[in-house]
């Protein structure tokens, strides 16, 4: 990108944030308590990166402000392969529903959004592929903003599960077994997490092509990855059915419109 492109982007950047904390602090204000703001996006669309800026912009407006990740709830490994054994051995990878602790996240939730005590957070080591060392987060808050790819992501109609959407589907899910247990995670536990969310901002790539670069990105920077371009693909394709489902129907109130090399457009 031009330095001229980096500027513009920089500017449309700095509108979109305004726009954002205006329409999250207008439904704290008309909901008069502690409200849950949902991000959601493809894979390094720029969610955390957004998330901070917005948290710091909401504090400067007084609204005491907690950030959590969906993927700090990631089940241990040790759950995961678990569940392998158990449902599919497709559930050992981390990230698509079935795959987080939901029950811990809304039991963090109900402190943030009610409670006085500090709570507990985990935090998730992405090159470990395991849960990290906890924090706490001490209320009062204002409100809460969750950031996750899959946040509020609806389930599929069964007969949309029959055909596969790409390679992994075809060749390690050949009957469907594992997409249909995912869905299955969206209609129950998810559904309810995702129902307590106020507002639900996403954050929407041109198209799934785009991705996989943007995820390549990430991994690029994550201190003790060894995830070559191979693995990366496979990785991708797990989140593939339910990011195009998102990108072609945006489950959200706010749409932050992305080009290719993420300059906004907020709808």
């Amino acid at each position: 990108m031009t330095q001229e492109g980096r500027s513009g982007a920089f500017a449309d950047w700095l509108s979109a944030d305004a726009a954002l904390c205006d329409a999250i602090a207008d439904r704290r204000r008309r909901a008069g308590k502690a409200i849950l703001v949902g991000i959601a996006g493809a894979q390094g669309s720029g969610k955390t990166t957004l998330v901070l800026r917005l948290a710091e912009r909401l504090e400067h407006r007084g609204l005491r402000t907690a950030v959590l990740s969906l993927d700090d709830f990631y089940l241990p490994r040790a759950e995961r392969l678990d569940l392998a054994r158990r449902v599919h051995p497709l559930c050992v990878t981390r990230g698509v529903p079935g795959t987080h602790e939901v029950s811990l996240l809304n039991a963090v939730l109900d402190a943030l959004l009610h409670g006085t005590a500090p709570a507990t957070v985990p935090t998730f080591d992405k090159a470990a592929d395991d849960r990290g060392e906890p924090r706490r987060l001490t209320p009062p808050f204002d409100l809460v903003l969750l950031e996750g790819w899959c946040i509020g992501a609806e389930p599929q109609p069964r007969e949309a599960l029959a055909d596969p959407v790409n390679d992994l589907e075809r060749e390690e899910d050949a009957d469907g077994h594992w997409r249909r247990w995912v869905n299955g995670q969206l209609a129950d536990d998810y559904a309810a997490l995702f129902a307590r969310i106020d507002l639900r901002i996403f954050l929407k790539a041109p198209d799934f092509a785009v991705v996989e670069g943007w995820r390549a990105e990430q991994e690029a920077k994550l201190v003790g990855s060894t995830m070559d371009r191979a693995d990366l693909h496979r990785f991708v394709a797990h989140y593939q059915r339910i990011t195009q489902a998102m990108l072609a129907s945006p489950p959200a109130d706010l749409v932050v419109e992305l080009d290719a090399v993420r300059r906004p457009t907020l709808n």
